[in-house]
């Protein structure tokens, strides 16, 4: 299977974290088929700014997904929140390294069409995260709680993502992880 990989970091902090060959490894267990991924790691301020734009919402959150194509390449821009992501993993008591894993899968996923704003979607997509992050060596993302996920966000107005310059077809609206330790179950 075919993947190219932009590797973007507006926030080097978690550089050392993700060398690209561990980037890859995490996407190519989550990956069905070829794919054209650009993962950007930013800080709050463009977390925030991002989140506000294309969700309407003024925080910065773990994870967005920018899907263009899912036929016959998947076509994607994820964006992670450096310092969003390293508080959740401090919060759940995992590794960063664990919780850019578990980012990483969800996003490439959503960017595969699953989703979980519906209680059956969200245990299907979960169960394959869950699958993919034991195939890699991490723990059961979901296996810690129990308690119920905040409701999914409101669709918002379709857009093209920063983190592209050339206009692509497909949803530009970007899908967020839940935090660690949240489930539908």
């Amino acid at each position: 299977m075919s993947l190219s990989l932009s590797l973007q970091f507006a926030d080097p902090a978690h550089r050392a974290l993700l060398p690209r060959h561990r980037v890859l490894r995490w996407l190519r267990a989550a990956l069905a088929g070829p794919a054209q991924l650009a993962v950007r790691v930013v800080g709050a301020e463009e977390g925030r700014a991002l989140n506000r734009d294309y969700r309407g919402k003024d925080y910065a959150t773990n994870v967005l997904t920018f899907d263009y194509e899912r036929e016959p390449v998947v076509v994607a821009d994820l964006v992670l929140c450096a310092p969003v992501l390293e508080a959740e993993a401090k919060a759940a008591g995992i590794t960063v390294e664990a919780h850019y894993a578990h980012l990483l899968v969800h996003g490439a996923l959503h960017a595969q069409g699953f989703d979980h704003e519906r209680a059956a979607d969200a245990r299907v997509m979960e169960a394959r995260e869950s699958e993919i992050l034991l195939a890699l060596g991490f723990s059961d993302p979901y296996a810690a709680s129990a308690a119920p996920r905040r409701s999914p966000p409101p669709a918002a107005p379709r857009r093209p993502s920063p983190a592209s310059a050339a206009p692509r077809r497909g949803r530009t609206r970007p899908r967020r992880c839940p935090a660690p330790g949240s489930s539908s179950r």
